[in-house]
């Protein structure tokens, strides 16, 4: 039996002299946490920053590697309807809007607006592909089963995108049936803001299905970053119906932040800062751009974790020297540094390990 010599040498790990890969990723150490001073958990990731002359400017780790968006392409996916006038002729308001864009996460006010949405919309909620689901937060949860609740397609994470996906088909007269199938020609659309916000050609776009059914695109991290510097500063969209599109999407997220996830969650944090377009996907994918800066990154923690994105958006706008410190010490507050027992007790501490490099 091969031996195999393993050394933890703080950005990365070594087998023998070569650095060791987790599938196609390199090993990046970009969080470590410590019981007692001594490591007991590190999660790896890769980071990628874009400025406005489309140049990666940050970096950590292995930005080239195509990387799954998940509901980081909820934003994306809601353009389609940004760019009909849906919104106006049903009276839709920025709350119910931004649940196209939302992984929204059952609490009373997502139920309602979702309720609403409905009823606006000559959508119904069977023909959404989106299985019935309870919602994701404990408490709506365990009141729903108190009450004996069934589940429903309208408590799913990702209702309101699919909602949007309908309306969008009986509105431009597109097949409702089938709407999340790569051939479906609102997935065609969607494809082709990919392809323009991004700047990967069509056919070097990955395709996979996302965890509700329907399509989800991967391209290289730093595309990812430029895609949401264009969600962020959206001057640098050629075409005027999408920037127009984008504008108006990312003035609804920005007022209403607890739509696009709940309140105590990374996204409704960051978005409650007027100068950050946001979005995370599952598996570990997060995105924000920056308006004032003109800068926009992607992140991807390796092992899927999505508990230590506060400490790694926390780190990267404390290296950037972000101007709202307002906004650094709300992520510290949603992910303290400290680890604690059951019985609240330090027990451990997190550690943002990555430096990102300049280019």
């Amino acid at each position: 039996m091969k031996k195999l010599f393993r050394k933890y040498i703080g950005q990365y790990s070594m087998i023998g002299n070569k650095q060791q890969k987790w599938g196609i990723f390199m090993h990046h150490a970009i969080i470590e946490e410590r019981r007692n001073g001594s490591v007991e958990n590190v999660h790896f990731g890769i980071i990628a920053g874009v400025n406005d002359k489309k140049e990666t400017v940050r970096q950590f780790g292995d930005i080239k590697q195509d990387v799954f968006f998940r509901s980081a392409a909820k934003p994306i996916q809601a353009l389609p309807l940004l760019l009909t006038d849906i919104i106006e002729k049903y009276g839709v308001t920025d709350e119910e809007a931004a649940l196209f864009g939302a992984s929204q996460r059952g609490e009373h006010y997502h139920i309602a607006a979702l309720e609403s949405l409905l009823n606006k919309l000559p959508v119904r909620e069977e023909e959404l592909l989106c299985p019935p689901s309870y919602p994701l937060n404990k408490g709506p949860y365990e009141e729903m089963l108190r009450e004996g609740k069934e589940k429903r397609r309208l408590y799913h994470n990702c209702a309101g995108k699919h909602i949007g996906f309908a309306a969008v088909c009986r509105e431009l007269g597109y097949e409702v049936s089938g709407y999340w199938r790569q051939e479906h020609p609102l997935q065609k659309q969607i494809n082709d803001i990919f392809s323009e916000l991004s700047e990967i050609p069509l056919d070097l776009i990955k395709a996979g299905t996302d965890g509700c059914g329907v399509p989800v695109l991967a391209i290289p991290l730093e595309n990812m970053a430029l895609t949401y510097l264009k969600l962020a500063c959206p001057d640098m969209i050629k075409d005027s119906a999408l920037r127009s599109a984008v504008q108006k999407l990312g003035a609804i997220m920005n007022k209403e932040p607890n739509i696009i996830a709940s309140h105590h969650f990374i996204c409704s944090i960051l978005l409650r800062d007027d100068n950050i377009f946001a979005k995370g996907g599952a598996q570990g994918v997060y995105c924000f751009g920056l308006r004032k800066e003109r800068l926009g990154f992607a992140l991807k923690v390796i092992n899927g974790s999505e508990e230590v994105w506060p400490n790694i958006v926390a780190s990267i706008l404390e290296q950037i020297d972000y101007s709202n410190k307002e906004t650094i010490r709300n992520l510290r507050a949603l992910k303290p540094n400290s680890v604690k027992n059951d019985s609240g007790h330090e027990v451990g501490t997190i550690h943002e390990v990555f430096q990102l490099k300049e280019l």
